[in-house]
């Protein structure tokens, strides 16, 4: 089978060459790491080594506790060098951290660990020498990677666009540059993060990073456009995805983005529907905003919505936020929510709409005896003056349940 395999990250020979240089120099251990501590290239060991480089080392990344530790330092903020503390529980010793930067950007850190003697005014010097080789290399490879990134999200965004004409020449550019293959399986995916502090810079960074693993699997190959504080991805599967590989891909984004960014990270996830070729991207994509305005205002889905299962909730989320409110609830519904209803008739109605209709499997779940649940359920016909038999006024309530579970949060921006 084919495999696609996804581009490495930055960190070639001179990169590698400057780091074991001033290892050597040193005699401790030296390792770059970009702005999400993820190793770009290591030095050998100098007998100096703790478990979490170790770890690294072993699995090509750090621990997810690991990596919140040093952000929660501060580390990718620092303009000048500094101590990092360590960790005893987390097998961590001291590193000297040097925050690499290059003309306002952010590029990397480079980090010594720093046991035993501290360093000398000399070895301090010689890493400040080494970080601005540094700096200079990883900027080069800045400008060459921000040139192709920018090129890829604009073909992205056409090609999900509204122009049929950019989409068009979108799609064809993809093919022609082999940047993407024509199907048979396309799904796009849109991200989203709010109630973060920090600039929209870092959270593009921590969107990149938690989406990089994904623009190359085993069975997909995909590409990324990121603005700010979003990001679409387009993904052509060889398969058709299962909706379990999906939910973990989403999951491993959550989890990756809270850790980059730290709890107070709001994130939202959309997955469009499934499409056949990738011309068809454009649809999914729609799908895939709906999907996340559905993972905003439902609690129950976790910050994750997938097109293919929102049901009947895909009918009012593709109305405006605006026209979202209160006045859309039927008054027959609204009587039993306002005028005297109470949560157990609320509950019972939910219950008997949900299963079709059925008195006994209504009564078993809720655990009452038929009597008992008949007699809720004349008090619902009676509050709401419908017919619980009329298969029309069943519908108005349950679409009225549905419309009152996307007025639980309040309306965001859109992903």
């Amino acid at each position: 089978m084919k495999r696609w395999i996804q581009r490495a990250r930055p960190g070639g020979e001179a990169l590698q060459s400057l780091v074991d240089g001033l290892a050597e120099e040193l005699g401790r251990s030296v390792v770059l790491d970009d702005p999400l501590v993820r190793m770009i290239c290591t030095s050998r060991h100098f007998a100096d080594e703790d478990r979490v480089r170790v770890r690294t080392l072993l699995q090509g990344i750090a621990d997810d506790e690991a990596i919140r530790y040093v952000l929660s330092q501060g580390v990718a903020q620092w303009t000048t060098p500094g101590i990092l503390p360590g960790r005893d529980d987390l097998g961590l010793q001291p590193r000297y951290c040097v925050p690499i930067r290059e003309r306002g950007f952010m590029l990397g850190i480079l980090m010594i660990v720093a046991t035993g003697e501290p360093l000398t005014e000399a070895e301090t010097e010689a890493v400040d020498r080494v970080a601005r080789a540094v700096a200079a290399e990883m900027y080069a490879e800045r400008l060459a990677s921000d040139a192709d990134e920018e090129h890829t999200r604009r073909l992205v965004n056409q090609l999900v666009g509204s122009d049929s004409a950019q989409r068009c020449a979108a799609h064809q550019r993809l093919l022609e540059d082999g940047l993407l293959p024509a199907g048979p399986h396309v799904v796009v995916t849109s991200v989203a993060v709010s109630g973060q502090r920090g600039t929209s810079g870092q959270v593009s960074v921590a969107l990149r990073g938690a989406l990089d693993p994904f623009r190359g699997t085993r069975t997909a190959r995909g590409l990324l456009a990121i603005e700010q504080d979003r990001a679409i991805l387009v993904q052509v599967f060889e398969r058709e995805p299962a909706e379990e590989d999906l939910d973990r891909q989403c999951h491993a984004i959550v989890r990756s983005l809270k850790t980059f960014l730290g709890p107070g990270a709001a994130t939202v996830v959309g997955v469009g529907g499934r499409q056949a070729a990738l011309a068809g991207a454009w649809t999914s994509y729609d799908q895939a905003r709906v999907a996340a305005r559905a993972a905003r205002r439902l609690p129950g889905l976790g910050g994750i919505g997938d097109w293919e299962r929102l049901g009947e909730y895909t009918v009012f989320l593709q109305l405006p936020d605006s026209a979202l409110n209160d006045s859309l609830l039927p008054k027959s519904l609204r009587r039993l929510l306002d005028g005297g209803g109470n949560p157990r008739l609320e509950e019972t109605l939910r219950c008997f709409l949900e299963n079709a209709g059925s008195v006994p499997k209504t009564a078993e779940i809720l655990e009452v005896h038929r009597t008992s649940l008949y007699y809720r359920l004349r008090q619902i016909q009676e509050i709401t003056g419908l017919e619980l038999d009329n298969g029309a006024h069943r519908l108005v309530l349950h679409m009225g349940l549905r419309l009152r579970d996307l007025l639980q949060a309040p309306p965001e921006r859109p992903a």
